[in-house]
């Protein structure tokens, strides 16, 4: 008998919850990461926090920062784990260059939307973004709680 291999083809690694709330996204792109070997094991594990991680553009390069990711406890001796390192992204050279030109505009900034599996290699995506006036939040929170209140209405009516 044999087993059945688990599809971790595109399967998400952790959400950035916060960035919906915070910013309208205008554009979304999927990045590669770099990784260290113990950083891809926490990521198979679940150790990581994504929601005070930000992108910045250095020397033509993305980098992510604040996207933490928790080693393990069996982390090997020889290495030294550093749980906030800057991680690197992977982007074609004239999608950076057009977001370069993108994020010198006033209000626009890149944020790191999620991390998931695609085909065995860990993918971030990131999105161009544009900062939420306050009103903008309260706007999201009053749409959440009438969705919340339809659908406690029409659940309690199919009772």
């Amino acid at each position: 008998m044999a087993t059945k291999k688990q599809d971790t083809s595109s399967s998400r690694i952790a959400d950035n919850k916060k960035a919906a709330y915070n910013y309208f996204f205008e554009e979304r792109f999927e990045a590669g990461m770099v990784l260290e070997g113990w950083e891809v094991k926490s990521l198979r594990e679940g150790k990581v926090q994504l929601t005070d991680g930000y992108v910045v553009i250095r020397n033509g390069e993305l980098f992510v920062l604040g996207c933490q990711i928790n080693p393990l406890k069996s982390a090997s001796t020889h290495v030294n784990p550093d749980s906030v390192r800057t991680k690197k992204l992977l982007l074609k050279k004239d999608e950076i260059r057009r977001l370069i030109g993108k994020v010198e505009q006033k209000g626009y900034t890149l944020v790191p939307l999620n991390l998931h599996w695609k085909a065995g290699k860990v993918k971030c995506e990131i999105a161009l973004a544009k900062g939420k006036a306050e009103h903008d939040k309260r706007d999201t929170i009053k749409d959440r709680e009438g969705k919340r209140e339809v659908e406690r209405a029409m659940k309690s009516r199919n009772r």
